[in-house]
């Protein structure tokens, strides 16, 4: 059986929230409560990350197998997804095998090319060796609004509106996840389901147009072309983790699946 430590609240139909690479649940923190009037909020801590324990073997489709298991244990059943960036990858995989009511997934993996893919592995990689190296330093530097624009805005659109304490937890969680470089070096061979498995199902893809991460201008493009049949929407303003950006946009857009 797999425990994922994870946050759980409200009432309602259930919903269960995947953060992404080198991040934790508290990623959700902004829109919980919002969301937790509507559904039974359930945001998880994926192993290796955060609160939870690594696996033995840790890829992107060894996570999504954790989650599988970790929502039979809990007798979590058909719920709603929704997932950022490697969670977005995540949650569209296991609506593909059928286990999921509907699915929103922020700036989710897998839509790149080649170039986009290197990319998105290469900045994270090197952004926690430069954070590793600055570590003594980091409050200091995020303690202000440059410092935090400087080191932030790979992957939120707004880092200068950053709380300066959610900021260093940000860093300190990348620096404290065991799984994140076989995860990240995973994206390699991690592969999107045949469009036609999540064809039944309610999708909507949400991307930030400050996105610089996983980039807006190609790879929305690239989705809207390979899931013709799912919501995309552009979250103006917003990153590649645009819970603390948009949160509003973001929670209107899990509501509307009760809709």
């Amino acid at each position: 059986m797999t425990t994922l430590n994870h946050h759980r609240t409200g009432n309602g139909d259930p919903l269960v929230l995947v953060h992404g690479v080198g991040s934790r649940w508290q990623v959700w923190e902004p829109i919980i409560d919002t969301l937790a009037a509507s559904f039974d909020v359930i945001a998880v801590d994926l192993p290796g990350f955060g609160d939870t324990p690594p696996l033995p073997h840790t890829t992107v489709s060894t996570l999504a197998d954790a989650l599988v298991d970790f929502l039979a244990a809990e007798g979590i059943e058909n719920p709603h997804l929704a997932g950022n960036s490697m969670g977005g990858g995540i949650v569209l995989d296991l609506a593909a095998r059928g286990l999921a009511r509907s699915v929103t997934a922020f700036s989710p993996i897998a839509f790149w090319d080649t170039a986009g893919r290197v990319w998105c592995q290469q900045s994270l990689g090197r952004a926690k060796q430069l954070t590793r190296v600055l570590h003594p330093a980091v409050p200091a530097l995020l303690g202000n609004t440059v410092g935090r624009s400087t080191f932030l805005g790979l992957v939120f659109g707004k880092p200068w509106a950053l709380d300066a304490q959610v900021a260093v937890d940000t860093v300190e969680g990348l620096l404290a996840a065991p799984g994140f470089d076989a995860a990240l070096a995973s994206f390699t061979d991690f592969r999107l389901p045949d469009r036609t498995a999540v064809d039944g199902i309610p999708v909507t893809i949400a991307w930030g147009n400050r996105d610089i991460l996983l980039t807006y201008a190609t790879q929305a493009r690239r989705a809207r072309a390979v899931l013709p049949g799912a919501r995309h929407v552009t979250l103006h303003g917003s990153g590649h983790t645009p819970f603390y950006d948009d949160p509003a946009g973001c929670a209107r857009l899990i509501l509307d699946q009760l809709d």
